[in-house]
């Protein structure tokens, strides 16, 4: 299951959460071993990971003969279904005698046609991808198709959105555990509210959307169905986002609309300046708010921030926080008792990191 850098840790928490004990975290992932019913329910429930591959075989291969010849040998027919079309992707070390990715993939290609029977289409849906790592080659199918941040039931995006799988993670990391109101006072289309109210109402990530694995010759569409069922838990928590642009706030609701989870979301239209404290117990207050490297300009962020560090200060208190920027100085800005940061996570072409408080 692979994540963003940085939150493997994250993803390794939430994957023993969620049953597979034997995880570990790799650079880039976590890795656990299982059959095809695991990594389909690794697809359909686990909300951090951006991807699931399944490693499915591996061979030593010291020249590109016999590249070829074991990738002729190779069992592609107990996984793959021969009339459907595959795309093949190499990647290559420096510790390995064959190095050229172009020239690998090619060979692989060819012992796939001549002696599986099998289409190549730079468009297919199915992709084999190869590594050659000190002459190993190991050989993985990319069981997710598109990356599982497509929920399949968001449709509207503002500038600069973060994603779901990110957005899931950084809750993780705040200590959100379904059992508090969550709120986010720049929200965007909606993301931080919505997978906050579907983790407190137990539904799945991948509930509304198709999967690569689908087409495999090992899928089973009865164990499927049966896996996909699910009754959402009963939750009293009630979940809020706010924001001053009017055309985030309409995405947000038609989005929590097609997650199933508007019942349980507040979404108003107003500044920062106007956001009041909830009825009801403290909870967590999680936002990305514009940084420069994005949108805007830095000199009128500053007061932006120190705008939020205000209201959050004087109308919050016994509420943590979880601040989401790629700049230290803006955070500071906030005058919020942050704790040490945590690592670097890459997010729109720039590194951010979650500054966060314990109780205000």
């Amino acid at each position: 299951m692979t994540a963003t850098p940085g939150l493997e840790s994250a993803l390794h928490a939430e994957a023993m959460e969620n049953g597979f004990l034997d995880a570990k975290v790799t650079p880039g992932g976590v890795t656990i071993m299982g059959g095809w019913p695991d990594v389909w329910r690794a697809n359909l429930t686990m909300r951090g990971a951006t991807r699931v591959l399944a490693r499915v075989g591996s061979f030593m291969a010291f020249h590109l003969a016999q590249l070829d010849k074991r990738s002729r040998k190779f069992p592609w027919g107990d996984i793959l279904d021969s009339n459907l079309p595959v795309r093949v992707e190499v990647s290559t070390s420096k510790k390995s005698k064959i190095y050229h990715a172009g020239a690998a993939t090619q060979r692989i290609e060819t012992a796939l046609r001549e002696s599986h029977g099998m289409t190549i289409s730079p468009e297919a849906e199915i992709v084999i991808k190869a590594r050659i790592d000190d002459n190993r080659v190991t050989i993985s199918l990319d069981t997710s198709g598109e990356s599982l941040h497509k929920r399949g039931h968001k449709e509207a995006v503002n500038k600069a959105p973060m994603r779901e799988t990110l957005a899931s993670l950084f809750l993780r990391e705040c200590g959100y555990d379904g059992k508090e109101p969550v709120l986010d006072p720049m929200c965007g289309s909606g993301t931080f509210p919505i997978e906050a109210a579907e983790i407190a109402r137990g539904l799945n990530p991948g509930r509304s959307r198709s999967f690569a694995f689908e087409k495999l010759a090992s899928f089973d569409q009865e164990a499927w169905e049966d896996m996909r069922k699910q009754s959402p838990k009963p939750t009293a928590q009630h979940f809020y986002g706010s924001d001053r642009d009017a055309g985030a706030i309409r995405m947000s609701k038609a989005n929590a609309l097609r997650a199933g989870v508007d019942d349980l979301i507040t979404f108003e239209n107003h500044p920062v300046s106007d956001l009041q404290r909830p009825d009801g117990p403290p909870g967590l207050i999680i936002c990305n708010p514009p940084y420069g490297g994005r949108i805007g300009n830095p000199k009128l962020l500053f007061g932006l921030y120190g705008s939020l560090g205000q209201t959050l200060k004087e109308r919050f208190g016994g509420w943590r926080v979880g601040i989401i920027t790629s700049d230290a100085g803006l955070a500071k800005a906030t005058g919020l008792p942050f704790k040490p940061k945590g690592a670097p996570v890459p997010h729109g072409g720039l590194k951010v990191w979650l500054f966060q408080t314990g109780p205000l």
